[in-house]
């Protein structure tokens, strides 16, 4: 969906400003500790995965997702979880207070740290030949659909090249909607002038990872 998340290519939001890598603070207060916790917490219930969460933070107003800082945007998202997966009710979200026991077993930390330590590859192992081969020109489809996509809105309708295919991975769009399906996934070049026009820099490129779905032969 298009949203305050997707700013690529945007003017007019101000200057960059990162603190240094070395110098900024894994969190910079105690509830972002506890935030990134009870995310991380409830995700263990196996209620929704990565794909629908990020989903969830991207459905906010646009100008919250804007003026939370990254944090406030995962409880945001949790919430909206929570609620659509019946875990919590809107006067418990208010009050803050349990109204009853919740249906769901809470693994233990033991199963916790097993499920975190294995992880969930996104690359999958099964026999899909891609439609595209290096160096095959491709024009990202100019779709802007209602549900979660990785093609960001500023490559959409642009001609690029195929640069590299790096096999079958979970496909997010379906993903977040709860089919955990394959399509390969390629690493396009865009040049600059593609993306940007006549004022960008005619040396410069910018490489996309984007699935097959999002592309259309040229």
């Amino acid at each position: 969906m298009n949203g305050g998340h997707d700013l690529g290519g945007m003017h007019g939001l101000g200057p960059i400003n990162p603190e240094p890598e070395a110098a900024e603070p894994v969190f910079h207060a105690e509830w972002e500790r506890r935030a990134f916790a009870v995310t991380l917490a409830c995700g263990m219930l196996g209620e929704w995965n990565i794909d629908s969460a990020r989903h969830a933070r991207e459905r906010q107003h646009p100008a919250d997702y804007i003026n939370n800082s990254y944090y406030q945007n995962w409880l945001a998202g949790l919430e909206t979880l929570l609620l659509d997966a019946g875990l919590v009710s809107e006067s418990e979200l208010a009050s803050g207070k349990a109204e009853g026991s919740s249906p769901k077993r809470a693994p233990s930390a033991d199963e916790v740290a097993a499920i975190i330590s294995d992880g969930d590859p996104a690359r999958l192992n099964i026999d899909k030949q891609p439609g595209f081969s290096i160096g095959d020109q491709v024009r990202v489809s100019n779709n802007h659909p209602l549900t979660h996509t990785r093609a960001p809105r500023y490559v959409r309708g642009r001609i690029g090249i195929i640069d590299r295919l790096h096999g079958v991975h979970v496909f997010p769009d379906q993903n977040a909607l709860g089919n955990r399906v394959g399509e390969p996934l390629y690493s396009v070049r865009f040049e600059a002038h593609e993306l940007w026009g006549n004022a960008a820099v005619h040396r410069d490129a910018t490489y996309i990872d984007l699935w097959e779905p999002y592309l259309e032969a040229v």
